[in-house]
C-alpha cells in the first residue's frame, strides 16, 4: 500500500500479512486503509500502525500489530486505547499474527465489547451504526 520497500521486521511481516487478509479475504478497500498514521498525543508524536477510514475520511478502525513473539497484554491494549483517545474510532484490532483481538466501542456506555472475529467489511459498516 505504501508503494515502497521496507525492512521486513517481524512486526512488519504481521502487518503486511494482516492487511493482505483484510483486503483479499474480508474485502476491506485499500483506498480506506493507511499505514503509519501520525497523531499527537499529550504533546508527543505517535504512529498508529494501520488506520481504516470511512468514506467521509473519519477513522473507523485502528490496528496495532506486534511481532509474533510479543504477547498481547494489557499494555498493548492501553497503547491502542491512548491512540483512540485522539482518533475516536469505533473499532480496534490488536494482533501479533498468532492472536487477534477485535473490539467495538459501545458509545452508549463508553465500553469496549470484544467480538469473536473480525467481520467482513460490509458487516463492519453495518456494525458501525
Amino acid at each position: 500500500m505504501r508503494k515502497k520497500y521496507l525492512i521486513l521486521t517481524p512486526e512488519e511481516y504481521v502487518r503486511q500479512r494482516f492487511v493482505h487478509w483484510l483486503v483479499h479475504h474480508l474485502h476491506y478497500p485499500t483506498t480506506h486503509l493507511a499505514n503509519e498514521i501520525g497523531i499527537e498525543l499529550n504533546g508527543t508524536k505517535k504512529r498508529c500502525d494501520t488506520v481504516l477510514f470511512d468514506r467521509q475520511g473519519c477513522p473507523l478502525g485502528i490496528f496495532e500489530f506486534k511481532a509474533p513473539d510479543i504477547l498481547i497484554t494489557q499494555k498493548v491494549f492501553d497503547q491502542i486505547l491512548r491512540y483512540n483517545s485522539v482518533l475516536r474510532a469505533p473499532f480496534l484490532v490488536v494482533s501479533n499474527g498468532v492472536q487477534h483481538f477485535f473490539c467495538r466501542l459501545d458509545r452508549r456506555n463508553e465500553r469496549y465489547v470484544f467480538l469473536p472475529s473480525i467481520p467482513d467489511y460490509n458487516l463492519l459498516i453495518k456494525l458501525k451504526s
